[in-house]
């Protein structure tokens, strides 16, 4: 005899994946408009027909059981599916809409995604974006974002990666400071200048400087007089003030070169190279609005900039 799926449980179902995803009930029952009992209430019936617990509950938090990560994976997938075919029975596969969340890092943010983001906006006029522009490390699931631009590849291997660009560093002065305390010609020069420095808000250690010497890449310790936290924008702005050197991407500093207010120096110790990627899980369902913005992120950043293929973890 064929079973059929009431509507009723394919509610629950519905709710349950929305818990996991941002997991805990009283953030799906905002998202969907319910009360946060009612998720309860669905997800308690939808354990007692299956017979097996899809949540560990405390009093702060949930967490699927391993079964529970099992059943998400293959109902947000028949979800999705569901959600293709009725787009395209009713011919809205192509025009995107609702929300998309993405936190992005202040440097790619105010350099690379926000001056594209009107062009994106222009073409999706149903699609709405939230951008968080900040340097601390996200969840995914406790913050609610689908996506996140970050440095480096991440170990995480339930996300997906895809390489923006390799984005070169060098090392830049205003031309009052060098005029007043002279141009390195060596990495060992830089023990005599006022070198600053960016604080990892990840470790709370600074970050080395990275060079390329004879084609290898090296890092170098630098003594700092001025350290700077959160914000790598701001050693910028010290550096452009007089305040020393800094070690900064090219795409940054371009605009503050073109204009003389910075001046590149240690040229032939330049062209490290680390990498930009665009994250999102790889198991999540992906709206038609995050679909869009992930194919727009990589034509318009990956393409222009770099034109590296992407890369699956």
């Amino acid at each position: 005899m064929q079973r059929h799926l009431a509507p009723v449980q394919l509610s629950s179902i519905e709710l349950f994946c929305k818990a996991a995803e941002l997991g805990g009930f009283t953030a799906a029952a905002r998202a969907l408009g319910v009360t946060p009992a009612a998720v309860s209430r669905a997800i308690g019936r939808l354990e007692a027909r299956l017979a097996v617990q899809l949540f560990t509950r405390s009093t702060r938090q949930i967490q699927l059981t391993e079964p529970g990560q099992d059943y998400y994976r293959q109902c947000s997938q028949a979800l999705a599916q569901i959600e293709d075919a009725e787009r395209a029975l009713t011919g809205r596969q192509s025009e995107p809409a609702g929300t998309v969340r993405i936190s992005v890092p202040t440097t790619y943010g105010h350099h690379r995604l926000l001056p594209v983001l009107p062009r994106f906006l222009a073409l999706y006029p149903q699609v709405r974006v939230e951008v968080h522009v900040g340097n601390r490390n996200i969840d995914f699931v406790q913050d609610g974002y689908d996506l996140a631009i970050r440095l480096g590849l991440p170990e995480d291997g339930r996300l997906i990666a895809r390489v923006l660009e390799h984005a070169t560093l060098g090392v830049f002065a205003a031309p009052a400071y060098l005029a007043a305390r002279g141009t390195p010609a060596s990495l060992d020069d830089l023990a005599h200048h006022d070198c600053i420095a960016f604080v990892l808000p990840s470790s709370g250690r600074m970050m080395p400087w990275s060079f390329q010497v004879l084609g290898k890449d090296i890092e170098h310790a630098i003594a700092a007089r001025l350290w700077v936290e959160e914000d790598v924008l701001a050693c910028v702005g010290h550096a452009r003030a007089g305040g020393g050197l800094c070690q900064m991407y090219h795409y940054i500093a371009a605009e503050y070169v073109a204009r003389g207010e910075l001046v590149e120096v240690l040229q032939p110790y330049a062209g490290r190279a680390r990498p930009f990627t665009l994250l999102y899980p790889q198991h999540r369902h992906r709206s038609a609005s995050v679909r869009a913005f992930i194919d727009f992120a990589m034509a318009e950043l990956a393409l222009a900039h770099s034109g590296t293929a992407h890369i699956p973890l």
